[in-house]
């Protein structure tokens, strides 16, 4: 009998803990149900980044009610951050939890991460191309645009391994903001395209100063003639341009090359003598531009509203507003006649729930963020261009465009000069591999720029032996020494939940009562076999 109790015991917990391993496998794959369900209610989530421009968040709302109006059954909660790492960061914590939003606005690098789980991203694939509700499907109830109506390029940004897992949203890529008017007064003149030899060579001319300490160029005791914001576009578009190494798709780092380290060496010359300095050691390149201590400020062509002197974004004090005429350039080339640069922008993800309903709630939803009203709307905002032909072909955005300068805020030159640059070399753009780890590497690649710069501003020396050791500290800094490879490969997320530590702790102690009772009863054995030998 107690044999009895002690094997139903186990067997029991061992039937829970398998239970328990089938749970933590994640959620099943997502499968389109037939129709949508329009009796039920659905709340969704929907995570998307703002700073401090309130005309974003009145678009997001907007596209909200927009469609809540068709969906009246679809309630969407919106989330908005300060930028895309806290994004980044929140959805990595909530999916450990399963509280992961249902949309989210995020970049392809991080979306890879988040595919280290399993089903935690629905592929979107089989969802874009179904006749009801794929894109432009017959029971979608508005104006979606088909798959092909999707610029290709921006389209091709979210496949990951051998799936689409993101739409794109809005685009843009780098543009370099001059101060033309410093620029002549040093004796130069623009070129259409600019290259490094170039804005190393005016960068360096405008740091010459007067025997009183003053810069000639500005009449000011501060001039920082080159500011770049993301030091990791920086690296990577520069690797690109000479044809180095950075990433392959499968993941191999090439970062670390003789070229990476010339690059360097540049950078921490022009560090040395005042020329350079980045956005993390100096701060935002426009507050120096439009206060007449910059020069060449590199930025997203989504930051154009706040350079120049009309800028209708403006993060210093009107009296510290320096007058100048701005002009919009392509960031600088090792080669001019093939100028290469990055594409970017936010992409759109759809999580995965246990009810598909709610999925295709989300799903239908993504899909509204992609209408022209919504397109247009936002790209009016800032330097992004619209991700769709069918908005780049309205009327409505063709009137936009040809309308800059007749205001400072909704036609403002600038803005509108930035998204022409972005729309006109889309095919001079490129995105890097994207997988699971793609976005340590991101960062490591600005952090080398980072450090060199530091170093130099510390009076350190910036030899082999700061290379060597350099390259040792970002490997290890961002782990770069672990195996990495394809976004779809299973990986850990971290420690066991409560629930399956107490399940294994269970089976840990059925197996010490099993070997207990096993002993007892050896010993019991032997006890009376010594018994009956003593009564012989």
């Amino acid at each position: 009998m107690k044999h009895r109790l002690v094997l139903l015991l186990f067997c029991t917990v061992c039937m829970l803990a398998l239970t328990a391993c089938h749970g933590s496998r994640g959620l099943d794959a997502f499968v389109i149900p037939e129709t949508f369900d329009t009796s039920r209610e659905y709340e969704i989530t929907f995570w998307a980044k703002n700073d401090t421009n309130m005309t974003q968040t009145e678009i997001y709302q907007q596209a909200i009610d927009g469609f809540e109006a068709l969906y009246p059954n679809v309630h969407v909660n919106l989330r908005l951050y300060t930028n895309y790492g806290v994004i980044y960061n929140d959805v990595i914590t909530n999916l450990a939890t399963g509280t992961a939003p249902n949309v989210c606005i995020t970049y392809p690098d991080h979306i890879a991460t988040y595919l280290s789980g399993v089903n935690t991203v629905v592929p979107l694939d089989a969802l874009m191309a179904h006749e009801k509700y794929g894109l432009g499907g017959s029971e979608v109830r508005f104006d979606a645009p088909t798959q092909a109506e999707i610029i290709p390029k921006y389209l091709a940004e979210g496949v990951i391994g051998d799936a689409q897992y993101a739409l794109p949203y809005m685009r843009s890529s780098e543009a370099c903001y001059i101060n033309k008017t410093y620029v002549e007064a040093l004796g130069y003149d623009i070129p259409d395209i600019l290259t490094w030899d170039y804005i190393w060579e005016v960068s360096e001319a405008a740091v010459k100063k007067n025997a009183d300490g003053i810069y000639e160029v500005n009449g000011q005791d501060v001039m920082i003639p080159f500011i770049y914001k993301s030091t990791d576009n920086m690296m990577i578009q520069y690797l690109a341009q000479a044809g180095a190494g950075y990433s392959t798709a499968d993941g191999e780092i090439l970062l670390f090359n003789d070229e990476t380290e010339r690059f360097l060496y540049e950078i921490s010359s022009h560090v040395e003598t005042g020329a350079f300095s980045t956005f993390k050691i100096s701060s935002y390149p426009a507050n120096f531009l439009n206060a007449g201590q910059c020069i060449f400020a590199i930025d997203s062509t989504a930051g154009a509203t706040w350079m120049g002197s009309d800028a209708p974004l403006v993060d210093i004090a009107e009296e510290k507003i320096v007058r100048f005429e701005t002009v919009v350039r392509p960031i600088p080339q090792l080669d001019p006649e093939n100028p290469v640069m990055i594409s970017q922008g936010p992409s759109v993800c759809v999580f995965n729930k246990a009810d598909p309903q709610e999925v295709l709630a989300s799903w239908l939803f993504t899909q509204y963020l992609l209408t022209n009203e919504v397109q247009i709307a936002y790209a009016q905002t800032e330097g992004y261009v619209p991700v769709t032909q069918k908005a780049l072909d309205d009327p409505d955005y063709i009137d936009y465009m040809s309308r800059a300068g007749e205001d400072n805020d909704l036609y403002y030159d600038i803005k509108i000069a930035a998204s022409r640059l972005a729309l006109d070399y889309t095919e001079n753009t490129f995105v890097t591999a994207v997988y699971n780890g793609s976005a340590s590497l991101r960062d490591a690649a600005g952090q080398m720029i980072e450090n060199t710069a530091k170093a130099t501003r510390r009076k350190q020396a910036v030899d082999d032996a700061f290379m060597d050791k350099l390259q040792t500290d970002i490997t290890a800094l961002y782990r770069l020494n672990e195996a990495r490879g394809s976004a779809m490969e299973t990986k850990d997320l971290g420690p066991l939940p409560v629930g399956a530590k107490a399940l294994l702790g269970a089976v840990g102690a059925v197996w010490v009562l099993i070997l207990l009772y096993l002993a007892q009863n050896t010993i019991r054995t032997r006890l009376r076999a010594d018994a009956k030998n003593a009564k012989k």
